[in-house]
């Protein structure tokens, strides 16, 4: 750029000749403005000159500006093109400005820069509030529960000058989240919820106009919009902004379940690992780890004195002498006949109402649950809380499954009481808590619980079956090592009403057979002869109530009769065996829950990014086409009416083709937001080549023919099924990235061949150019939206191809090597069916 002459008198009477914004900053500052400057400041001329003309841009494009300007100075800018920025008004608005930029001499100065400022329009109120809206909506994502969801919306809505509150439906009214009170017109919230749109009402005596907006998500609650000024011109921004805090507030809610059920898992894992220790705890340090896990302020374990006795309190937490003689008892409908017969109850408001008059308002919330062993009621163990802390599902949940871990602990606790023997057994079956409890793979548990099985009883083998509910079978999982691999083969019917295994799993009990001889047809039973039993002890495998398999134990030496305290012990261990196996279920099941969320999440978020997108590019495009025709239009007239010359034809010349980019950039936006239906028809493939490579031939610079193109198609080439019109501007695209990689000229190389791959018959089609390659750590980002090394390109034109090859079913890769070139491949099956004519 040649730098003009001139001395201060001639410069300043130049800016004041033109009638365009312009302005000499030299060290950085304004040294003189013109009138048009100055009034599109909005300021005086002592405001101006003088001052650092950084203060007059947008804060958001101040440090870029600054930048560019000290490269200027440098003389290391290497891209001396127009510059845009927002410049704010002292009256508070805001202008979209271009900035052209003249290096200049002046006498007695020196150096300084003669800066035109073309004005491209007001920013309109709207844009300004989608503008503050979508920032708001990135922050959401960072947002990890509802409550911060919320408060983000808020200040997000506050900041674009609104008032908003979130509010809840509450039959045919609407109540605020935030306790301040709510609107009068809640019909219109039920208007808004039912056609899930906007809703606008009409302004008051400040001229706010409020505005009801439906979450998406969920008809029982509306996001409420007032402000002076709105009018349905804001509806597709609010509406969409709406989504977003919708799908926020739906992603917040996942990930606490997610939390909520992973925090469970930690937890039984914990209790569980407390419970197996060498030395079991007391029922009074687990009653403090479950107050601890649950938040209780007491917990009351209740057992019979004696067998099949009354229940009483026999260990508790939290109680002081005067409330452990008030709830020596079980209270009201948490009696051991309620919970007995539910299983597990959460306290009424009647029953809460009479616990806090017996405690004195100190307690109010309770839960009950049920202990049982072998099927049978054994006791009662309940949980309360302070008044307003209710228990809910998951807690109850929570507290079924430790309800087992102390029943396990109480088993574990009454064996060490008994004899020598009883207490070495007693260690085995601690060993086998560890080693279940160190694995979550059902298949590893129930082997080393039947080998623990064997050794612990003194039986000859060990038979575990797992119940297939949905077949009605108990299918062999584990058994002894001697008939390990048999076992697993062996399938029972639960109506086979000759099997011991099926009688157990049907009446829920253990059957005892002490010599197999004296019972009528056992000994005919297939599995009886193979292993030559001659007694046999059969129990169930069940948790909370629900029937997970059957353990058999056999002896194969004499007949035996198994006592009370055998059968006891049997099922102590299966009942660690069963919960063993519900906790690995558990383990597996929420991991797949996690993982099913995870996916949904991450589709959901996509959908909801594309979907934003599209009604984002829909607005873009509508808001900057329109000006862009005027704009047309104008340099049109201009042209002819003009005639200009020199810098003034440099002038339209520049606003032309800076018009004409921000068009095709538009263009682009759109094409790639825009769903596409494919229209498959079998299509000869050279044809399609040539197609897309004459419709890349006249873009080379200047008419240059020094890229040629070279076709190679195999002779084995079929017919393919695809979209004609998609797949040519799949090759213009990735043709064009071709050319504009090859400034020197050279070979395009366009191969097509037949292939075999992921076992599909595809066609494969390569491009090869020569041109300077990719940068290794760029390559896996070539194909994402908005990725671009051009200084002029969109980064749009390789996410379309991969948009349009994933349409088609097909594949995309890419080979390069920085400084000999790039293949890009992609291949489409050619076994689609056909598009209907």
């Amino acid at each position: 750029m040649t730098t003009k002459h001139f001395s201060q008198t001639a410069l300043r009477a130049l800016l004041e000749s033109l009638g365009n914004p312009m302005y000499v900053a030299r060290g950085g500052r304004v040294w003189a403005a013109n009138d048009a400057y100055l009034e599109m400041l909005g300021r005086g001329r002592q405001e101006v000159e003088g001052r650092l003309f950084l203060e007059f841009v947008r804060p958001e494009d101040r440090a870029r500006l600054e930048a560019r300007y000290r490269r200027r100075e440098e003389g290391s800018l290497k891209e001396p093109g127009p510059q845009r920025y927002l410049m704010p008004r002292a009256d508070g608005g805001t202008l979209e400005v271009a900035s052209y930029v003249q290096e200049v001499e002046v006498e007695g100065l020196g150096a300084a820069l003669l800066i035109n400022c073309l004005v491209l329009g007001q920013r309109p109120a709207e844009l300004v509030v989608a503008e503050r809206l979508v920032e708001t909506s990135a922050e959401l994502v960072a947002a990890r529960s509802e409550e911060a969801v919320r408060r983000v919306a808020l200040a997000g809505l506050t900041g674009a000058g609104f008032s908003a509150s979130f509010l809840v439906r509450d039959g045919e009214r609407f109540l605020a989240r935030d306790g301040s009170p709510a609107p009068e017109d809640g019909a219109l919230g039920l208007r808004a919820l039912s056609e899930g749109r906007p809703v606008f009402g009409v302004a008051d005596r400040d001229e706010s106009t409020p505005v009801y907006l439906p979450l998406g998500t969920t008809l029982s609650e509306v996001l409420w919009v007032s402000g002076v000024g709105l009018s349905p011109s804001y509806g597709s921004v609010l509406a969409l902004f709406a989504k977003v805090v919708g799908a926020a507030l739906t992603d917040a809610r996942l990930l606490t379940d997610v939390e909520r059920g992973r925090w469970e898992m930690v937890a039984v894992a914990e209790a569980a690992r407390f419970v197996a220790q060498p030395e079991p705890p007391s029922p009074e340090d687990f009653l403090s780890r479950l107050a601890s896990l649950l938040g209780a302020a007491a917990v009351l374990l209740y057992a019979p004195a004696v067998p099949e006795g009354e229940l009483v309190l026999t260990a508790q937490v939290g109680l002081d002498g005067e409330l452990r003689a008030v709830l020596a008892a079980p209270l009201g409908g948490m009696s051991p006949s309620a919970v007995v017969a539910r299983g597990a109850v959460l306290s009424n408001e009647a029953e809460e109402c009479a616990l806090m008059e017996a405690t004195s308002g100190r307690l109010g919330c309770g839960a009950a649950v049920r202990l049982a062993h072998g099927g049978h009621p054994r006791g009662l163990l309940q949980v309360l809380r302070p008044p307003g802390h209710p228990f809910g599902g998951a807690d109850l949940r929570l507290l079924g499954t430790l309800s087992e871990l102390l029943m396990t602990l109480l088993d574990q606790r009454r064996l060490r009481t008994e004899s020598a023997r009883q207490l070495a057994d007693t260690r085995l079956l601690l060993d086998l808590a560890r080693t279940t409890t160190a694995t979550l793979e059902v298949a590893s548990i129930l082997d080393v619980a039947s080998d623990f099985l064997v050794k612990l009883l003194d039986v000859s083998n060990c038979f575990i079956l797992l119940h297939d509910e949905q077949a009605r079978v108990l299918r062999g999982a584990a058994a002894s090592a001697t008939h390990r691999d048999f076992f697993r083969g062996v399938v029972i019917e639960l109506d086979d009403a000759g099997s011991v295994a099926a009688r157990v799993a049907r009446e829920r009990r253990p059957v005892c057979m002490p010599d197999l001889s004296k019972v009528e047809g056992m000994a005919q039973r297939e599995l009886v002869r193979r292993f030559e039993e001659k007694a046999l002890l059969a129990l169930p495998l069940t948790s909370r109530e629900e029937l997970i398999g059957v353990v058999l134990l056999d002896d194969t030496r004499q007949p035996r009769n198994f006592d009370t305290a055998f059968v006891e012990l049997a099922e102590a261990t299966c009942g660690q065996i069963a919960l063993a196996i519900a906790n690995a279920k558990l383990y597996e099941s929420l991991w797949a829950s996690y993982a099913e969320l995870a996916a949904a999440r991450a589709e959901m978020v996509q959908r909801e990014r594309l979907a934003a997108l599209g009604e984002l590019s829909a607005i873009v495009a509508h808001e900057v086409r329109n000006p862009l025709g005027v704009i047309f239009n104008a340099v049109a007239s201009l042209r002819r009416l003009l005639k200009a010359e020199g810098d003034a034809a440099m002038l339209l010349d520049i606003l032309a083709e800076e018009s004409d980019r921000l068009n095709r950039m538009v263009g682009d936006l759109l094409d790639y937001t825009r769903p596409r239906e494919l229209i498959l028809q079998a299509e000869d493939v050279p044809r399609v080549l040539q197609d897309g490579m004459d419709a890349v031939g006249p873009q080379q610079q200047g008419g240059s023919q020094r890229v040629t193109f070279s076709v190679d198609v195999a002779a084995d080439v079929p017919r393919v099924p695809l979209d004609r019109r998609l797949i040519r501007q799949v090759l213009v695209n990735v043709l064009v990235n071709a050319l504009q990689a090859m400034p020197q000229g050279g070979v395009i190389h366009v191969r097509a061949r037949r292939e075999a791959h992921g076992n599909k018959d595809m066609v494969r089609v390569d491009v090869v150019d020569q041109g300077c390659g990719i940068p290794t750590e760029l390559v896996h980002r070539v194909f994402e939206p908005f990725f671009t090394t051009k200084a002029q390109g969109t980064g749009l034109g390789l996410a379309v191809v991969k948009r349009i090859i994933e349409q088609h079913h097909g594949d995309l890769s890419l080979e390069s090597t920085p400084g000999r070139g790039t293949t890009f491949t992609f291949r489409l099956p050619l076994t689609q069916p056909t598009s209907l004519p």
